[in-house]
């Protein structure tokens, strides 16, 4: 328009999803609702582990005749075994009974699935990124990881996963992926005096994240996930945090049980800012 000989141009941008409709030469507001927020809803998992003891076991380690604190220690034993299971089962998809999401089906191998309760077919800002080497993001032929070409499969991804201040904070690989990838730093290896010349690194970085391996036996091999924590959770409840039941008498054994009980799930808040490396 012309306000007093100046020319004010006021540039507006038009999609099929504007907020702003051209109608009869004028801007009309569209009030057509749009989808600005999708909730992801995950179900609580629940875990447990008994402890038993005989009759015959409490009496021998009582009193006088006591050598260690045994219900203690059959307890922290427990706990020491759960906590192994778990950390197997973050690596997992999630389709044993009652078993927990783990990273195979937050950050799945293709990319897609439902998690949340979110189809990421149907809403694809859902999907995982995936880093294959068979096929590689960064497109040309397949690339046989190597300590030579590790580095080469993690840039891109790298890359795909880092939006403004979002980045991958995790890198947990499988044994043979972080033994080449180690490898690929030896030329970056410094030894301080205080180290007496031990081998390897304590500590390992890929730009800004920690990079370690998990010999748990949970994550399968030639696989690597590049996570954002920002938006991964293990969400525990505060009821059921390993919580140490009262004992339980059998009535018909000479017996006791205690169960060790633990409530929760491991969530993503976005998937798009997850990523996997694969074979």
């Amino acid at each position: 328009m012309e306000d007093g000989g100046l020319s004010i141009v006021t540039p507006l941008e038009y999609a099929s999803n504007s907020t702003y409709q051209r109608y009869s030469g004028y801007d009309v507001l569209n009030i057509n609702a749009v989808d600005v927020l999708t909730a992801a809803e995950y179900p609580w998992r629940q875990a447990a582990v008994n402890v038993a003891a005989s009759g015959l076991e409490l009496r021998t380690n009582m009193g006088s005749a006591k050598i260690i604190n045994f219900t203690k220690s059959k307890i922290t034993n427990a706990q020491h075994s759960f906590g192994n299971n778990l950390s197997i089962d973050l690596y997992s998809d999630g389709t044993a009974a009652n078993q927990i999401n783990g990273l195979q089906a937050l950050v799945s191998d293709a990319g897609t699935g439902t998690v949340g309760g979110i189809n990421s077919s149907t809403f694809s800002f859902w999907q995982n990124a995936v880093q294959s080497a068979a096929a590689p993001l960064q497109g040309g032929s397949a690339i046989t990881p190597s300590a030579t070409t590790i580095e080469s499969l993690m840039l891109p991804l790298w890359i795909r996963l880092t939006r403004q201040g979002d980045k991958p904070d995790m890198i947990v690989l499988s044994d043979d992926y972080f033994t080449f990838f180690e490898q690929s730093q030896t030329s970056l290896k410094r030894y301080a005096p205080e180290d007496n010349g031990a081998g390897g690194m304590l500590a390992m970085k890929y730009k800004s994240a920690d990079v370690f391996f998990d010999s748990s036996g949970g994550i399968p091999a030639a696989h690597g996930y590049f996570l954002n924590t920002d938006y991964l959770e293990l969400v525990v409840h505060s009821a059921a945090n390993m919580e140490i039941m009262d004992e339980l008498k059998s009535v018909n054994q000479d017996a006791v049980v205690i169960p060790i009980l633990w409530q929760g799930n491991v969530v993503t808040s976005n998937r798009s800012l997850q990523g996997v490396l694969k074979a």
